[in-house]
């Protein structure tokens, strides 16, 4: 049997372009410069959660593995670091993992970065978007300690693994064990929590634990926390957002322990992307940038119930 029509209709497929014109439209006016960086690189991202996608090249007699993007952070970084200004990109990105309603291994990212804004800032201009494009309501703010602790009664920087696992066998009927203080908070989280938020309008969870830092600052408080963020509307994560780190340092570091941790959990061992840390080396200005779904925006924008409504063609019929 052959899938040679698309898998949204035409007239889908019209919106979805309209839409996507919006965004650029909304940068514009902005002044912010749109750029197309590669979707084939030497390296990938370290980040355990987040398989990449090899692919075999050969240039003349010389085979090498690179790799489809799972995001154009890297090479937007080190654009920023070579004097762009603000920027912002949409693109194909491409990840392992589930498919479903709500996934894809191939999707389209809106990923931006805005020179001088802190996370909160980020976050305002996320919202003003997300109004345009959805015409939503002025979203929902909470830390991610205040979340856990209006939903849970746990302050999740001060908890310890038995008291999550306790809480998470108790309310959630969860009889197995995790291998980390990450993993229980994220079943939390998505068990206990998200189900409560987002229904109404945009909810924006920032100040992570530094546990979950990725490449977000950390800012030295009581406790310390990273200064990340992450969109949720209608049961759907909708974008990741970091205060970026510049220290070329501390983040060779964070991708050496991700290899540790993969080499532990017997996950595929990737490279270190050394032109981004040079470019960071060299000296990223202070930004803070963001990755938003394309495709999970268009759906809520047009009332879809799964990704292969809004794209021209799903994973099954690529």
């Amino acid at each position: 049997m052959t899938f040679w029509r698309p898998s949204a209709t035409i007239e889908m497929l019209k919106a979805r372009a309209s839409i996507i014109a919006n965004i650029r439209h909304f940068f514009a006016e902005r002044g912010v410069l749109e750029v197309e960086t590669p979707l084939l690189s030497h390296a990938t991202v370290t980040d355990p959660h987040v398989l990449g996608i090899p692919a075999l090249t050969r240039v003349g007699l010389i085979e090498n593995t690179f790799y489809l993007q799972t995001s154009p952070e890297y090479a937007m970084k080190r654009l920023l670091a070579a004097g762009s200004g603000s920027i912002f990109q949409i693109c194909k990105a491409f990840r392992q993992g589930d498919l479903g309603k709500n996934h894809n291994p191939e999707f389209t990212m809106l990923e931006w970065y805005r020179l001088d804004f802190d996370h909160h800032t980020l976050m305002d201009e996320m919202d003003e978007l997300l109004q345009f494009i959805l015409k939503t309501l002025p979203a929902e703010r909470l830390s991610y300690a205040n979340v856990f602790e209006r939903f849970i009664g746990i302050n999740p920087h001060f908890t310890t693994t038995e008291e999550l696992a306790t809480y998470a066998k108790q309310n959630i009927n969860f009889s197995g064990e995790l291998s980390d203080m990450n993993a229980w908070l994220n079943l939390l989280f998505t068990h206990c929590i998200e189900p409560n938020i987002a229904q109404e309008k945009p909810f924006f969870l920032f100040d992570f634990p530094v546990s979950q830092a990725a490449l977000a600052k950390i800012r030295t408080e009581n406790p310390p926390v990273a200064s990340r963020f992450e969109v949720y509307f209608k049961g759907l994560e909708l974008a990741n957002g970091f205060h970026e780190l510049q220290n070329a340092t501390e983040q060779h570091k964070r991708f050496e322990n991700d290899l540790i941790y993969r080499e532990k959990h017997q996950l595929p061992k990737v490279p270190i992307d050394e032109n981004f840390l040079a470019a960071l080396e060299n000296g990223l200005p202070d930004c803070s940038g963001v990755a938003l779904g394309v495709d999970r925006l268009i759906m809520l924008a047009l009332g879809g119930n799964s990704i292969k409504e809004v794209v021209g063609f799903d994973f099954e019929r690529a």
